[in-house]
């Protein structure tokens, strides 16, 4: 994984190292938004939207939990892959989720509705954040704007090529990390979400095994400071 921003940006100075020495809690966060129920296409009115815009409202219709294996690669400018690692996801409306990275790097990143903490358990050491600010200036802050997708985004379908339904979403914000965002759903589910950024880096997540509505543990959504842990705030 590579960062779309360093953790120094999102957190205010850098520790050690780079956290997760991976992928930039803003653009996991940046994921995180795109899956969670706020972000609705109800909104969208134009003709060349409304194929993609039913296909989303159908997959988002209901949904309170959702649980799912991932995997992600990175490429740079060249589409050069740089990165490749996989884990499991959990999401539960409203505001809370949960990444667990299991490879290369065994990390968690834990949003509980009030803090944004992200757990390198090889470096035993936890960084966290007030999640408002943790959310600002990504398109996560849907999670807390609530607002109509059109106010953020302008959003297309795109012409298939694998049999599934794509959107295409352009960010408004022209300061935005992110430049393009696609979203590629199969019969049932999102299975792939593609991301570009200003520095031409592409991030793709492919999902499987997806559950619904699945009932989660609340505590997957706790962050524990174990006696060993090393406690960063960055507020």
């Amino acid at each position: 994984m590579t960062d779309f921003l360093p953790l120094v940006d999102r957190f205010g100075h850098r520790p050690r190292r780079l956290v997760g020495s991976g992928q930039s809690l803003r653009s996991r966060l940046v994921v995180l938004a795109l899956l969670v129920p706020l972000i609705l296409l109800s909104g969208i009115t134009s003709a060349a939207a409304a194929e993609g815009a039913k296909r989303v409202n159908d997959y988002l219709a209901g949904l309170s939990s959702l649980r799912a294996e991932f995997e992600q690669f990175t490429f740079n400018a060249e589409r050069t892959r740089m990165m490749e690692s996989r884990g499991t996801l959990y999401l539960q409306r409203p505001g809370r989720f949960r990444w667990e990275y299991s490879t290369p790097n065994r990390q968690v990143i834990i949003a509980d509705g009030s803090r944004v903490y992200l757990h390198d358990l090889e470096l035993k050491q936890v960084s966290h954040q007030s999640q408002s600010r943790a959310l600002s200036g990504t398109p996560a802050l849907l999670l807390a704007d609530g607002g109509p997708i059109e106010k953020h985004f302008e959003a297309s379908p795109i012409e298939s090529t694998d049999g599934r339904t794509w959107v295409e979403l352009i960010p408004k914000a022209q300061d935005t990390d992110v430049v393009r965002i696609e979203l590629g759903f199969g019969k049932d589910n999102l299975e792939s979400l593609i991301m570009e950024d200003s520095f031409g880096q592409t991030t793709r997540l492919n999902f499987t095994g997806a559950e619904r509505n699945a009932k989660l543990s609340p505590d997957l959504f706790k962050m524990e400071q174990g006696a060993m842990d090393d406690f960063l705030s960055f507020d």
